[in-house]
């Protein structure tokens, strides 16, 4: 084993402390990752409410570095490259999910970048808050040239948590793309359906981000709290992107697709009650997505860096990260807090 030095959760009431991590000897297909810039995502705010000790917990899924080891099976990378690694860093490769490309369905379940189980050796994953990453190179990206490695963190995880159901969705020029919540998964998710050449509309309860909506290439903002507004804006649109993270109500979302559209939830993880009628009139269909497979990642990657697609970040150094945690847990950022690891060198 190898060490490390991270940021570790003890308990559901504790602040996370700085400790030592315990990281794998490289394997031959291995990459060791010294890791520059980690983003904060609300997964990881809900896995450290919900630790309860007994087993480590460093959390951190969407990060970029510079690979300082290479196991000597390895070919497409070499010490130096800048790398991106998002949510998922393995998957068993041979189901039909894996072999179309999907490892972020695989039918085994993918292995998570923290709190998962290492396929091999059936310890705990433990996560990118650390100044060193192991990592088997399948799951590693380059980062393209031109990308900020910070503001390109949080596209490991938001990125492609939203890109995933637009480009399954067909979401190009002509598309009418609404996006619920302006948060870390919702900015990005406007950036990416506006790149895609989509007339773009944010739906929040936060009429005040009216601003931000159109900086972020948005053509208007429809406030939620508003029913002449919601009603004004009732069969719409082809796709609604759905971000919240909290419970909510889908059915007034579900009112604002178009006939035969699509309103995709992808922030709130847990149990949904729907109208039937809400889907019936209009042949409306409700969808889901979560992350995305490997060919799609690379391929975010790529038309983020052809179209100039970052995370609108808060850089904090990862001492902070407390604070960073806090803050979030208030909603008090715009749009993605990301800690810079240099200063656990």
């Amino acid at each position: 084993m190898r060490t490390t030095v991270g940021w570790r959760a003890d308990g559901p009431a504790a602040a996370l402390r700085r400790a030592t991590v315990e990281r794998r000897d490289l394997r031959p297909d291995d990459l060791a990752v010294r890791v520059d810039y980690c983003g904060v995502c609300h997964t990881d705010l809900h896995a450290v409410h919900a630790h309860t000790g007994g087993t480590n917990l460093v959390p951190g899924h969407e990060f970029t570095g510079v690979v300082t080891e290479v196991g000597p099976e390895v070919t497409g990378f070499a010490v130096g490259d800048p790398v991106a690694v998002g949510n998922i860093v393995d998957s068993c490769g041979v189901c039909a999910m894996c072999r179309a490309d999907q490892e972020n369905f695989c039918h085994e379940f993918p292995t998570l970048t923290y709190g998962g189980t290492d396929r091999h050796d059936g310890s705990t994953t433990l996560g990118g808050y650390s100044r060193e990453y192991i990592v088997r190179d399948r799951f590693a990206y380059l980062l393209p040239a031109g990308l900020d490695p910070a503001a390109a963190a949080p596209l490991l995880c938001a990125g492609i948590t939203v890109w995933e159901p637009l480009r399954a969705l067909g979401v190009g020029p002509g598309s009418r793309v609404a996006v619920a919540g302006l948060g870390g998964l919702g900015h990005l998710a406007v950036k990416l359906a506006v790149a895609l050449g989509a007339d773009t509309t944010v739906i929040s309860r936060s009429p005040d981000k009216a601003g931000d909506a159109r900086r972020l290439g948005a053509h208007d903002l429809v406030d939620s709290t508003d029913p002449d507004r919601m009603a004004a804006a009732r069969d719409r649109f082809d796709v609604v992107v759905d971000t919240i993270s909290a419970p909510h109500d889908v059915g007034p979302y579900l009112r604002l697709v178009a006939m035969d559209g699509t309103l995709s939830q992808v922030g709130y993880l847990g149990e949904l009650t729907v109208d039937t009628m809400d889907l019936l009139v209009g042949r409306k269909k409700l969808s889901s997505a979560g992350s995305g497979g490997r060919a799609a990642t690379a391929a975010m990657l790529a038309f983020c860096a052809e179209h100039g697609v970052t995370a609108d970040i808060e850089l904090l150094a990862s001492a902070r990260v407390n604070e960073a945690l806090d803050r979030l847990q208030r909603n008090d950022v715009r749009y993605r807090f990301v800690l810079d690891m240099s200063d656990l060198s």
